[in-house]
């Protein structure tokens, strides 16, 4: 097929923010949908040779159904590709891409940021000067939530790919000592620079997770888990929500069995006004909630989606990138 024969679907192209998808219409037909709601996406794949999607699912149903005849690669907008049935793909010839490491430095940017206000409270102080709180302190400083400093604290980092590494490499800046842990999965003897998850657990002071979500990963952090956290330690989510069982940490924050936590993810997004972790967001203190964005660094938004037009250019070429199927 020719470059100008194929037909480009972007099925969740709101999900780019501003990003231009102009690039992509100057070389092909391209059909672009902000938002596609379930029940749409059969009809809005029908007759396209590519779909571009970051979290519109394409499961089973969808790669077997007559409207999808004609697509034969699925863009994945992001890396984690979770939401493709990717055993029935392979089965129907459908190929997958995704783009590896495009939101390295702007998650490891933003999990420090997370740290950053743990440790300082920066935000809680900056609305409190706005609610008049320091205008009524008796000294000429506001001691209304406690802070402290990162040199010598710990920091477990549960997942060593690029951006685990990379939020290693900036919390050593601050004097942090990096503890990292050995894959869930890990059989026989552990490799001298890794500990096991549970030593890691009972030794950091902020644990950080950057793993994928995979059968092993799903609420890796649970009940069981948490209790070996210390009670002055801290836990961090910018990866996937599932990795925390939400109802337990919950449950840990609310009777002070651990010091706090900060997610960036949950388990549904985006989520509804009674979403359990929404609703203890308003009642805790010791819980920040932020929705989803440390992915979302402008320079991010604009490589990723290079990255995904060099995908689909390789493809129609006869080249692989990228390419998990």
């Amino acid at each position: 097929m020719s470059l100008a024969q194929a037909r480009i679907v972007f099925l969740d192209a709101a999900t780019y923010g501003d990003v231009s998808l102009e690039r992509f219409s100057e070389k092909w037909r391209c059909t672009i949908h902000q938002i596609t709601h379930p029940g749409e996406t059969l009809p809005r794949i029908a007759g396209h040779t590519v779909a571009v999607t970051n979290k519109v699912s394409i499961d089973g149903a969808v790669l077997n159904a007559p409207e999808a005849r004609d697509l034969k690669l699925i863009a994945v907008a992001a890396t984690g590709t979770d939401i493709i049935d990717r055993e029935e793909a392979a089965r129907r010839g459908v190929k997958i891409c995704n783009v590896p490491g495009y939101a390295t430095q702007s998650v490891a940017q933003f999990t420090l940021a997370l740290i950053l206000e743990l440790a300082s409270s920066a935000g809680k102080y900056i609305g409190a000067v706005k609610a008049g709180g320091w205008q009524k302190s008796p000294v000429f400083s506001l001691l209304a939530f406690p802070t402290f400093e990162l040199t010598e604290k710990k920091l477990g980092i549960v997942g060593y790919g690029s951006i685990g590494q990379a939020v290693a490499e900036r919390a050593r800046s601050f004097g942090m000592k990096i503890l990292v842990a050995a894959r869930p999965s890990t059989e026989g003897s552990i490799p001298h620079d890794r500990i096991s998850i549970e030593q890691l657990l009972r030794e950091a002071d902020i644990i950080s997770l950057h793993c994928p979500l995979t059968p092993e990963t799903r609420n890796l952090i649970n009940q069981s888990t948490l209790a070996l956290m210390k009670p002055t330690a801290f836990l961090i989510n910018t990866a996937r929500g599932a990795l925390v069982d939400e109802t337990a940490l919950i449950e840990v924050l609310r009777k002070r069995q651990i010091a706090g936590a900060a997610l960036d993810v949950i388990s549904r997004e985006p989520p509804p006004a009674d979403h359990p972790i929404v609703s203890a967001a308003r009642e805790l203190d010791n819980l920040i909630v932020t929705p989803h964005i440390a992915w979302s660094a402008r320079e991010a938004r604009e490589r990723l989606l290079h990255e995904v037009e060099g995908n689909i250019t390789a493809y129609l070429l006869g080249r692989d990138r990228n390419l998990l199927t």
